[in-house]
């Protein structure tokens, strides 16, 4: 069974990725287009616009071509955006690179990419330095000042001439970002133009959503390196003419201050950035009343902690979904009065259609059955880059994209995400979906966060076990007894271990592998 979009199909501009977003973003003129929300540094549209030719001019003196890599290596900054742009407008294609990641994990990238460019921040100069050298890096540019790297800044002195360059956007990629796709190491994921053009005009063609528009002012706070940050917080907000303040990082008191200095409306963020808004003293520091809107995404969401979230702050909280391979949005939950279901990611966007199909037989599903969620639409990838097994084992001779996710539809056409295909726990032949307890297991008071894992068992096979960060006093016990009374046997949380800290991703996603690994030691130890 195919579930379409509720929504009529739209046109998508067949236009570069660059020259849609300039269109957009005349009318705004002197108006903030990006903000550096530590110091108060601001670019105007104006002052965009005219910064991304001018750069976009000197990349292309300095010999960079249609196809050329650039890599981005830097924090949320508002020049980001600039040369992010520069480089798509000249046909480059931007390899956007995680500032978190060591000088081994950026040398395989920049390698894997084959990138001409890097582009990084004075403090992480000695990496780059590191991981250049050992790849076919040409120059490394730095936003600022740094000895052996030239300045960002001197990419403005130019005529602003651009050569004249024919970009196909149905074929040619604009953006190289990283991901792990339902196995192994990150890859290449090869987004063209027409694919985030494409997604920004579905984004916009929801109908009955009320969308970012030139009034929000919206807070850039996960990374731009990562897609839910480039394409729905960077580039969907600029084309609607918002304003956003960027973070070089995420700290609750900053965000806190951010969103109270500058009369924040809109934030994209993902659980655990919610979980502290719903549990942390520090939230009722701030004046956080200019909040309109947050919407949660890259996990799964519990409607017990968005309707906690809701209670506190007083603004509407929402789950969207969507992957790197999908440019990135598949779903978004309406968001006007009655047609909010908190626990859901909501109905595919326009020109989307998708199937939920059975893990163990390959046959689609009906309404509310569970089965690994299918995608096919105009924001799906090109492919991996220089992985033809991988993408044939992504994306199906039909164009079906396999996202590696579990969950259902219900009735009204709405689609929630329970888990990933690998993360399932088997026990005694049960399927056990590690997010669906971990959303009970944040509903507890004395619970400040939870992952829940499988851990290895001589008679189940694998047993749910969780790893709890208490807010106040509780055991092991009283955990498991809690969640006994709430879940199905097989579902039932059978050995717990107390943490200062669940690992994730930049992103917020829970690094389950970690805590598998861990386990593994121990069981093997």
């Amino acid at each position: 069974m195919i579930f379409k979009s509720p929504y009529p199909d739209v046109e998508i501009p067949d236009k570069p990725l660059t020259h849609f977003l300039l269109e957009r973003i005349q009318p705004y003129g002197d108006k903030p287009a990006l903000i550096d929300g530590p110091s108060g540094r601001t670019i105007t549209y104006n002052q965009l616009a005219g910064a991304i030719r001018l750069v976009a001019s000197s990349l292309s003196k300095r010999g960079m071509k249609k196809g050329d890599v650039f890599a981005i290596y830097s924090p949320n900054i508002p020049e980001y955006a600039v040369a992010f742009h520069a480089v798509s407008l000249i046909g480059g294609i931007n390899t956007t690179i995680n500032p978190l990641y060591t000088a081994d994990e950026l040398t395989h990238q920049l390698n894997d990419s084959n990138a001409r460019y890097l582009l990084t921040i004075p403090l992480f100069l000695d990496k780059a330095k590191e991981a250049a050298a050992r790849s076919n890096v040409e120059e490394i540019f730095v936003f600022g000042e740094a000895e052996g790297a030239t300045p960002f800044a001197s990419l403005l002195q130019s005529d602003g001439q651009l050569p004249d360059i024919q970009i196909n956007p149905a074929e040619d990629l604009v953006v190289l970002p990283y991901s792990s796709g339902t196995t192994g190491l990150p890859k290449g994921v090869m987004l063209t133009h027409r694919n985030i053009v494409a997604n920004m005009a579905q984004a916009e063609g929801i109908t009955n959503f009320d969308l970012v528009t030139a009034d929000d002012v919206v807070m850039g706070v996960l990374p731009f390196f990562h897609i839910y940050g480039m394409v729905v917080i960077l580039n969907m907000s600029l084309a609607q003419g918002a304003t956003v303040v960027t973070m070089p990082r995420f700290d609750l008191e900053m965000f806190l201050e951010l969103i109270q200095k500058y009369h924040v409306t809109r934030v994209n963020l993902v659980p655990p950035i919610l979980l502290a808004l719903a549990k942390h003293p520090l939230v009722d520091k701030y004046d956080l009343s200019s909040l309109k809107e947050l919407t949660s995404g890259a996990a799964p969401l519990g409607e017990d902690l968005a309707e906690a979230v809701v209670q506190r702050l007083g603004c509407n909280v929402i789950q969207g979904y969507g992957l790197t391979e999908t440019s990135p949005v598949t779903h978004v939950c309406p968001n006007f009065p009655g047609k909010i279901k908190r626990a859901s990611v909501g109905p595919p966007i326009p020109n989307t259609e998708v199937m939920v199909v059975d893990v163990a037989t390959g046959k689609p599903v009906g309404y509310n059955e569970r089965g690994e969620i299918w995608i096919r639409g105009p924001q799906v990838m090109k492919g991996y880059l220089n992985r033809p097994d991988a993408t044939a084992a992504t994306i199906d001779s039909e164009g079906w994209l396999h996202t590696g996710d579990i969950g259902y539809v219900d009735e009204d056409g709405y689609f929630y995400v329970v888990d990933r295909v690998k993360e399932l726990i088997k026990y005694k032949g049960f399927q056990v979906a590690p997010a669906e307890l971990e959303a009970l297991l944040l509903s507890h008071p004395a619970i400040a966060d939870a992952a829940v894992i499988p851990s290895p068992d001589e008679e189940a096979g694998e047993v749910p076990k969780a790893f709890i960060v208490p807010k106040q006093e509780i055991t092991a016990e009283e955990i498991m007894n809690w969640v006994a009374e709430q879940v199905a046997p097989h579902k039932k949380i059978r050995r717990v271990e107390f943490v200062d800290q669940i690992p994730k991703s930049l992103s917020g996603k829970i690094l389950r592998r970690v805590l598998v690994e861990q386990e593994r030691e121990k069981a093997a130890g």
